[in-house]
């Protein structure tokens, strides 16, 4: 990425105004920079694998506990794997199984993400998941998936080394496949647990949007950004469980009524 494109991605902030500045300046720029460049190949720093085996190191105990009761959980209300396993791309467009807590009920319809998502990725809409009304989900599933517990198993992958604790969203296959030629510039970074991306507003940011954030993630890779993503993270999966609270509690009505008057009927 040229300066003048990398200053201007050093500023984004999720939003008023994110939509039309990132999707009408950067991305422009970096769709010329792709035809021009192709995909880039840059190696995985030291750094980086060192820092996500010591975190994976440091929170091991905690990590067997929270897996065991997950596991038991998952059996426990659900028939089926306690484990979900599917084809991601990774770093340069390689193919790996990638690991997560099932937490829809086993050998549901892959038809309607693959709807939903080709909807996305073709519209400006939110990236939102279907999760509110998504009838393939486990009892408690949408908390799982909201608290980011159900993604804990690629640490997996972490240690396989076809991740890393800190990068873009490892993609689908079918979505692989719809990407754009300057799109696939998000696939020069290995992909993580969490990203620049999922703590910039996730699901109040469009496809584009959620590309440019990847590729300015992978075009300034650094301890210090990866610092930051990682304090941010917390917050922002705290934040994610109490919106999906919010948003799951009954709407009630409010009504004023005059003093002797029999009161309106109120809904919940």
């Amino acid at each position: 990425m040229n300066r003048s494109a990398a200053g201007f991605a050093h500023g984004i902030t999720v939003g008023s105004g994110l939509a039309g500045a990132v999707t009408s300046r950067l991305c422009r720029q970096l769709r010329a920079q792709a035809d021009r460049q192709g995909v880039l190949d840059q190696p995985l720093p030291m750094w980086k694998r060192a820092m996500d085996l010591g975190i994976i190191f440091l929170l091991s105990p905690a990590l067997l506990v929270i897996f065991a009761a997950l596991a038991a959980y998952i059996k426990l209300v659900s028939s089926g794997p306690v484990f979900f396993t599917q084809e991601r791309i990774g770093l340069r467009g390689r193919a790996f199984r990638c690991f997560k807590f099932r937490t829809m009920h086993a050998d549901n319809d892959v038809g309607v993400h693959m709807n939903h998502l080709a909807e996305l990725i073709n519209s400006n809409r939110p990236m939102k998941k279907l999760d509110a009304a998504d009838k393939r989900i486990i009892p408690l599933g949408a908390i799982l998936r909201s608290s980011g517990l159900d993604e804990l198993p690629q640490l997996i992958n972490v240690l396989r080394g076809e991740m890393s604790v800190i990068g873009p969203r490892p993609c689908t296959r079918y979505e692989y496949d719809l990407y754009e030629p300057w799109q696939k510039q998000r696939f020069t970074a290995v992909p993580g647990l969490t990203g620049l991306w999922q703590v910039s507003g996730k699901n109040r940011t469009t496809f584009n949007e959620m590309v440019c954030l990847d590729i300015r993630y992978a075009d300034n890779l650094s301890l210090r950004q990866d610092l930051r993503i990682l304090a941010k993270t917390l917050p922002t999966l705290l934040g994610q469980v109490r919106e999906h609270l919010r948003n799951r509690r009954p709407k009630v009505e409010t009504v004023s009524w005059n003093a002797g008057a029999a009161p309106a009927a109120q809904s919940v």
